[in-house]
């Protein structure tokens, strides 16, 4: 089968992400009479440049370990053709929204995804806050492609699509889309929820491209009340490397320093962010039902 050359596309929307947050500055500030807050702009803006730069030495892992599946254990041989891009589309997408669902519910995943949350504020440049760690991770998710016999490369370009679309998603300045728009789709109101700490809004809206996984799964809230932006206890801080490891950090440190059997120290690995051995950890879930209570 003849590979066709796949490029980065990340690389190539770099100059279009740095032109659009440069608008939408100018928007917020000038338009809707807000600061802006450029320290946690200039931060988000690193971690984006850090992720690009190690995701030089990580996606040659991935591939690799793609690779590898595909070559010894798919079960087909999927061509590059264009139905198979509407099934990769799709199939990527769902993926994308488990790995992410998953992301919020194990401790061990949330010490990376947890960098794209560390922001107060909700706009452009927050799309860009991304993790140094994920990647190296998070990649077992999507083994099952090359399994079902989609090429890396393709995988690789998906997974570059979802991330481009939801860069525009990442903003204060779009209220509503239309209402079929979104039904299906991802859209800056489902992503602000995402992104919110209020009660109701916590661990809600997982998807990448489309909303529909979240309807499917139970995972779905509107955008009601205005969001309050950032995590349950936040990090206050615009340091790169401390928004970086920070959750690895107190991780590591309930792993190591607390005094319980091995079964439960692994648990700190594997139950959600916030529990704890002595029962006296606080869930999203606890704050939820606590809101729902309240109602």
């Amino acid at each position: 089968m003849d590979i066709p050359e796949m490029p980065n596309l990340i690389h190539y929307a770099i100059p279009f992400f740095a032109l659009t947050v440069i608008i939408e500055i100018i928007a917020t500030v000038r338009i809707k009479s807000k600061d802006y807050e450029y320290k946690d702009a200039i931060t988000s803006i690193i971690m984006g440049l850090g992720n690009v730069g190690i995701g030089l030495l990580s996606k040659g892992m991935v591939f690799f370990f793609l690779l590898l599946v595909y070559n010894y254990l798919r079960m087909f041989t999927i061509p590059f053709s264009w139905w198979a891009w509407v099934l990769i589309l799709f199939a990527d997408d769902l993926t994308y929204y488990w790995n992410h669902r998953i992301g919020h519910t194990v401790r061990f995943f949330w010490a990376s995804h947890i960098v794209h949350h560390s922001s107060q504020k909700y706009n452009l440049s927050t799309a860009l806050r991304q993790t140094w760690t994920g990647s190296f991770t998070s990649f077992i998710f999507y083994l099952w492609l090359p399994l079902l016999g989609f090429h890396p490369a393709m995988i690789l370009m998906q997974m570059s699509i979802s991330l481009i679309y939801q860069y525009w998603i990442h903003t204060e300045l779009i209220g509503k889309m239309p209402r079929w728009f979104e039904f299906i789709f991802n859209t800056p109101s489902h992503h602000r929820v995402h992104h919110a700490t209020n009660p109701q809004y916590l661990d809600r809206n997982h998807a990448g491209i489309f909303i529909i996984w979240d309807r499917m799964f139970g995972t779905f809230e509107p955008e009601v009340e205005e969001p309050i932006y950032g995590l349950t206890k936040n990090i206050d801080t615009y340091n790169p490397i401390k928004v970086a490891f920070n959750e690895w950090y107190f991780l590591l440190k309930d792993l190591f320093r607390s005094k319980t059997n091995i079964t439960n120290k692994l648990k700190y690995l594997l139950k959600p962010p916030g529990w704890k051995h002595d029962g006296t950890g606080i869930l999203s879930s606890d704050l939820r039902k606590k809101w729902k209570e309240k109602m």
